[in-house]
Formats: C-alpha cells, sequence, structure tokens
C-alpha cells in the first residue's frame, strides 16, 4: 500500500467517524426547535382521527389535535402529512416524519423498529357488518371474507382468532367498508372507534352495526424514532400534562364525545406519573 492509499483511507476513515458521531448526537426535540415545524404523520381518511374535512378541505380530527397541542407545548408551527398503516413507519423512521399520530397500536414487535409514548388511547378490536347479517362475534366468520387495512395490526389478530376466515386487506378502512358495501366482504374489522367512525360517516348508518366483544386489545402509542429518548420524554410529559389540566378531555369530546356522531364514553385512564 503506498502513501497515497494510506492518506485516502485515513481521511474516508475520519469522514466516516465525523458522520456516525452525528449521526449519533440526532435528537428530534432539538431538530424540531431549530427548524420551528414540527411534522407530524396522521392519517388522512380514518373518522374521527385524522381525516379531510369536506368544508374547509384540511386535515382535522383526534389525533391532529393531539400534535397540534404537542407543538404548541415545543413553540413551533405544524406540518400535517398523511400516512398510511403500511407506509407510518417506514415514513417514520426514514425522517420524513417527526412524530406518528395515526392510530397505531403498540406492539413489542414494533419496538423493535421504532420508540412508542405512553398510551394516548385505549380501545379493542371489533366488526362492522351489516345489519342482519346474522355475524355476531368472529366465531361466525369461518370460511369468510373480512376486509382491514394492510399493514395494521388488525388483519393479523383476526387471522389467530378465526384462521378459518380469508383476509381481505386494502390501502385503509374506507375502502375496505367499500367492499363490504359491494358485498365482496363479510365484515370490516379494525380498532372498535374506527368502526364508529366508518358507521357514523355514512350516508345510512341504520343498515351497520359494530358487533361481539373485543378480541384483541389496541391500546395507541405516538411513535417515535427509536432511541430518541429526549423527544419521548417530551411527548410522554406534554401527554400526562394534556390529560392532567383537563385539555385532552376536551379534545376527547370535540370529537368522540355525546353530542358527536361518534360517541365513545371515555373508560380508561391515562396512566400519568409525578414530578
Amino acid at each position: 500500500m503506498n502513501r497515497l492509499s494510506s492518506v485516502l483511507i485515513l481521511v474516508l476513515a475520519l469522514a466516516l467517524s465525523m458522520s456516525f458521531g452525528t449521526a449519533l448526537k440526532a435528537d428530534t426535540l432539538e431538530d424540531v426547535k431549530s427548524k420551528g415545524v414540527l411534522v407530524a404523520g396522521v392519517k388522512d381518511a380514518v373518522v374521527p382521527f385524522g381525516f379531510v374535512d369536506e368544508k374547509s378541505k384540511e386535515l382535522v380530527g383526534f389525533d391532529v389535535d393531539i400534535c397540534k397541542e404537542i407543538a404548541k407545548k415545543l413553540g413551533v408551527d405544524i406540518e400535517l402529512k398523511p400516512v398510511t398503516s403500511a407506509t407510518r413507519i417506514p415514513k417514520l423512521s426514514q425522517g420524513m416524519v417527526d412524530l406518528a399520530a395515526c392510530t397505531m397500536t403498540h406492539k413489542l414487535s414494533r419496538d423493535d423498529v421504532i420508540d412508542f409514548s405512553i398510551t394516548y388511547f385505549m380501545d379493542g378490536q371489533k366488526l362492522l357488518v351489516k345489519k342482519g347479517s346474522g355475524i355476531n362475534s368472529y366465531k361466525d366468520l369461518a370460511g369468510k371474507k373480512v376486509g382491514s387495512a394492510k399493514g395494521s395490526t388488525s388483519e393479523k389478530n383476526i387471522k389467530v382468532v378465526q384462521p378459518d376466515c380469508t383476509v381481505l386487506s386494502f390501502e385503509g378502512y374506507p375502502q375496505a367498508f367499500l367492499a363490504l358495501k359491494q358485498g365482496k366482504v363479510s365484515a370490516v374489522t379494525t380498532d372498535s372507534v374506527i368502526l364508529i367512525g366508518l358507521k357514523g360517516s355514512d350516508d345510512k348508518p341504520e343498515m351497520w352495526e359494530i358487533v361481539g366483544d373485543f378480541f384483541a386489545n389496541e391500546p395507541y402509542g405516538i411513535g417515535v424514532r427509536e432511541n430518541d429518548s429526549n423527544f419521548r420524554d417530551f411527548v410522554n410529559r406534554s401527554l400526562i400534562e394534556m390529560w392532567n389540566d383537563g385539555t385532552y378531555k376536551k379534545i376527547y369530546d370535540k370529537w368522540l364525545g355525546p353530542d358527536t356522531k361518534y360517541y365513545m364514553p371515555l373508560t380508561w385512564e391515562m396512566e400519568t406519573f409525578p414530578e
């Protein structure tokens, strides 16, 4: 190896070392403050968590308002980027969004690639069917087709409890609901609050019913990048403050309270921690 080759290798090694050191020091919290905007990944077709308002043509919903509160506490603007169940984790990992608040169930398997906040919404999985269909639980789905969303926990959970059904995976829940209307599937399965949104936003909600007991728990967490503890701690503190000062309840009632089409009683309590 000649002297020039040795110098080139040394320069390359130094550059890689500096790059690696920079990556280790990456901190979303400081990055967001520096750029002055929080980029939040949210759903754009899941009522009432994240969807496009027909009048304003803007993204609105429960998750959207939660993200706006976090941005407010940071003192920065917010930019909303639509994600799906299949794209939310890749977009977060690749740095396309700073956090993902998108009806995402905290699963241990997902901890291998991203980190989660504390649980900020608790739900369970059920079925949406046509009224009078004769389907009352997952036990009645043997030999039938069931619609769900690609990349969701729902498409996996239904196969666990009813291995004799056929799962058809769609880009999102509105597409799965359309398949139910067209008779292509016998049921749509996901978290009950999403089913409430599908039914409540339909022109003829009386034609559909949500059936069965919960057959899978669905604790929602806000996704942040792996090992980004400073930002995760800030998100957790923000959620706890929202719960304690009543902001969370205000947002909840706005989208899921008794005066909405998507009423779902608040029956759980967020796990909070003292100072």
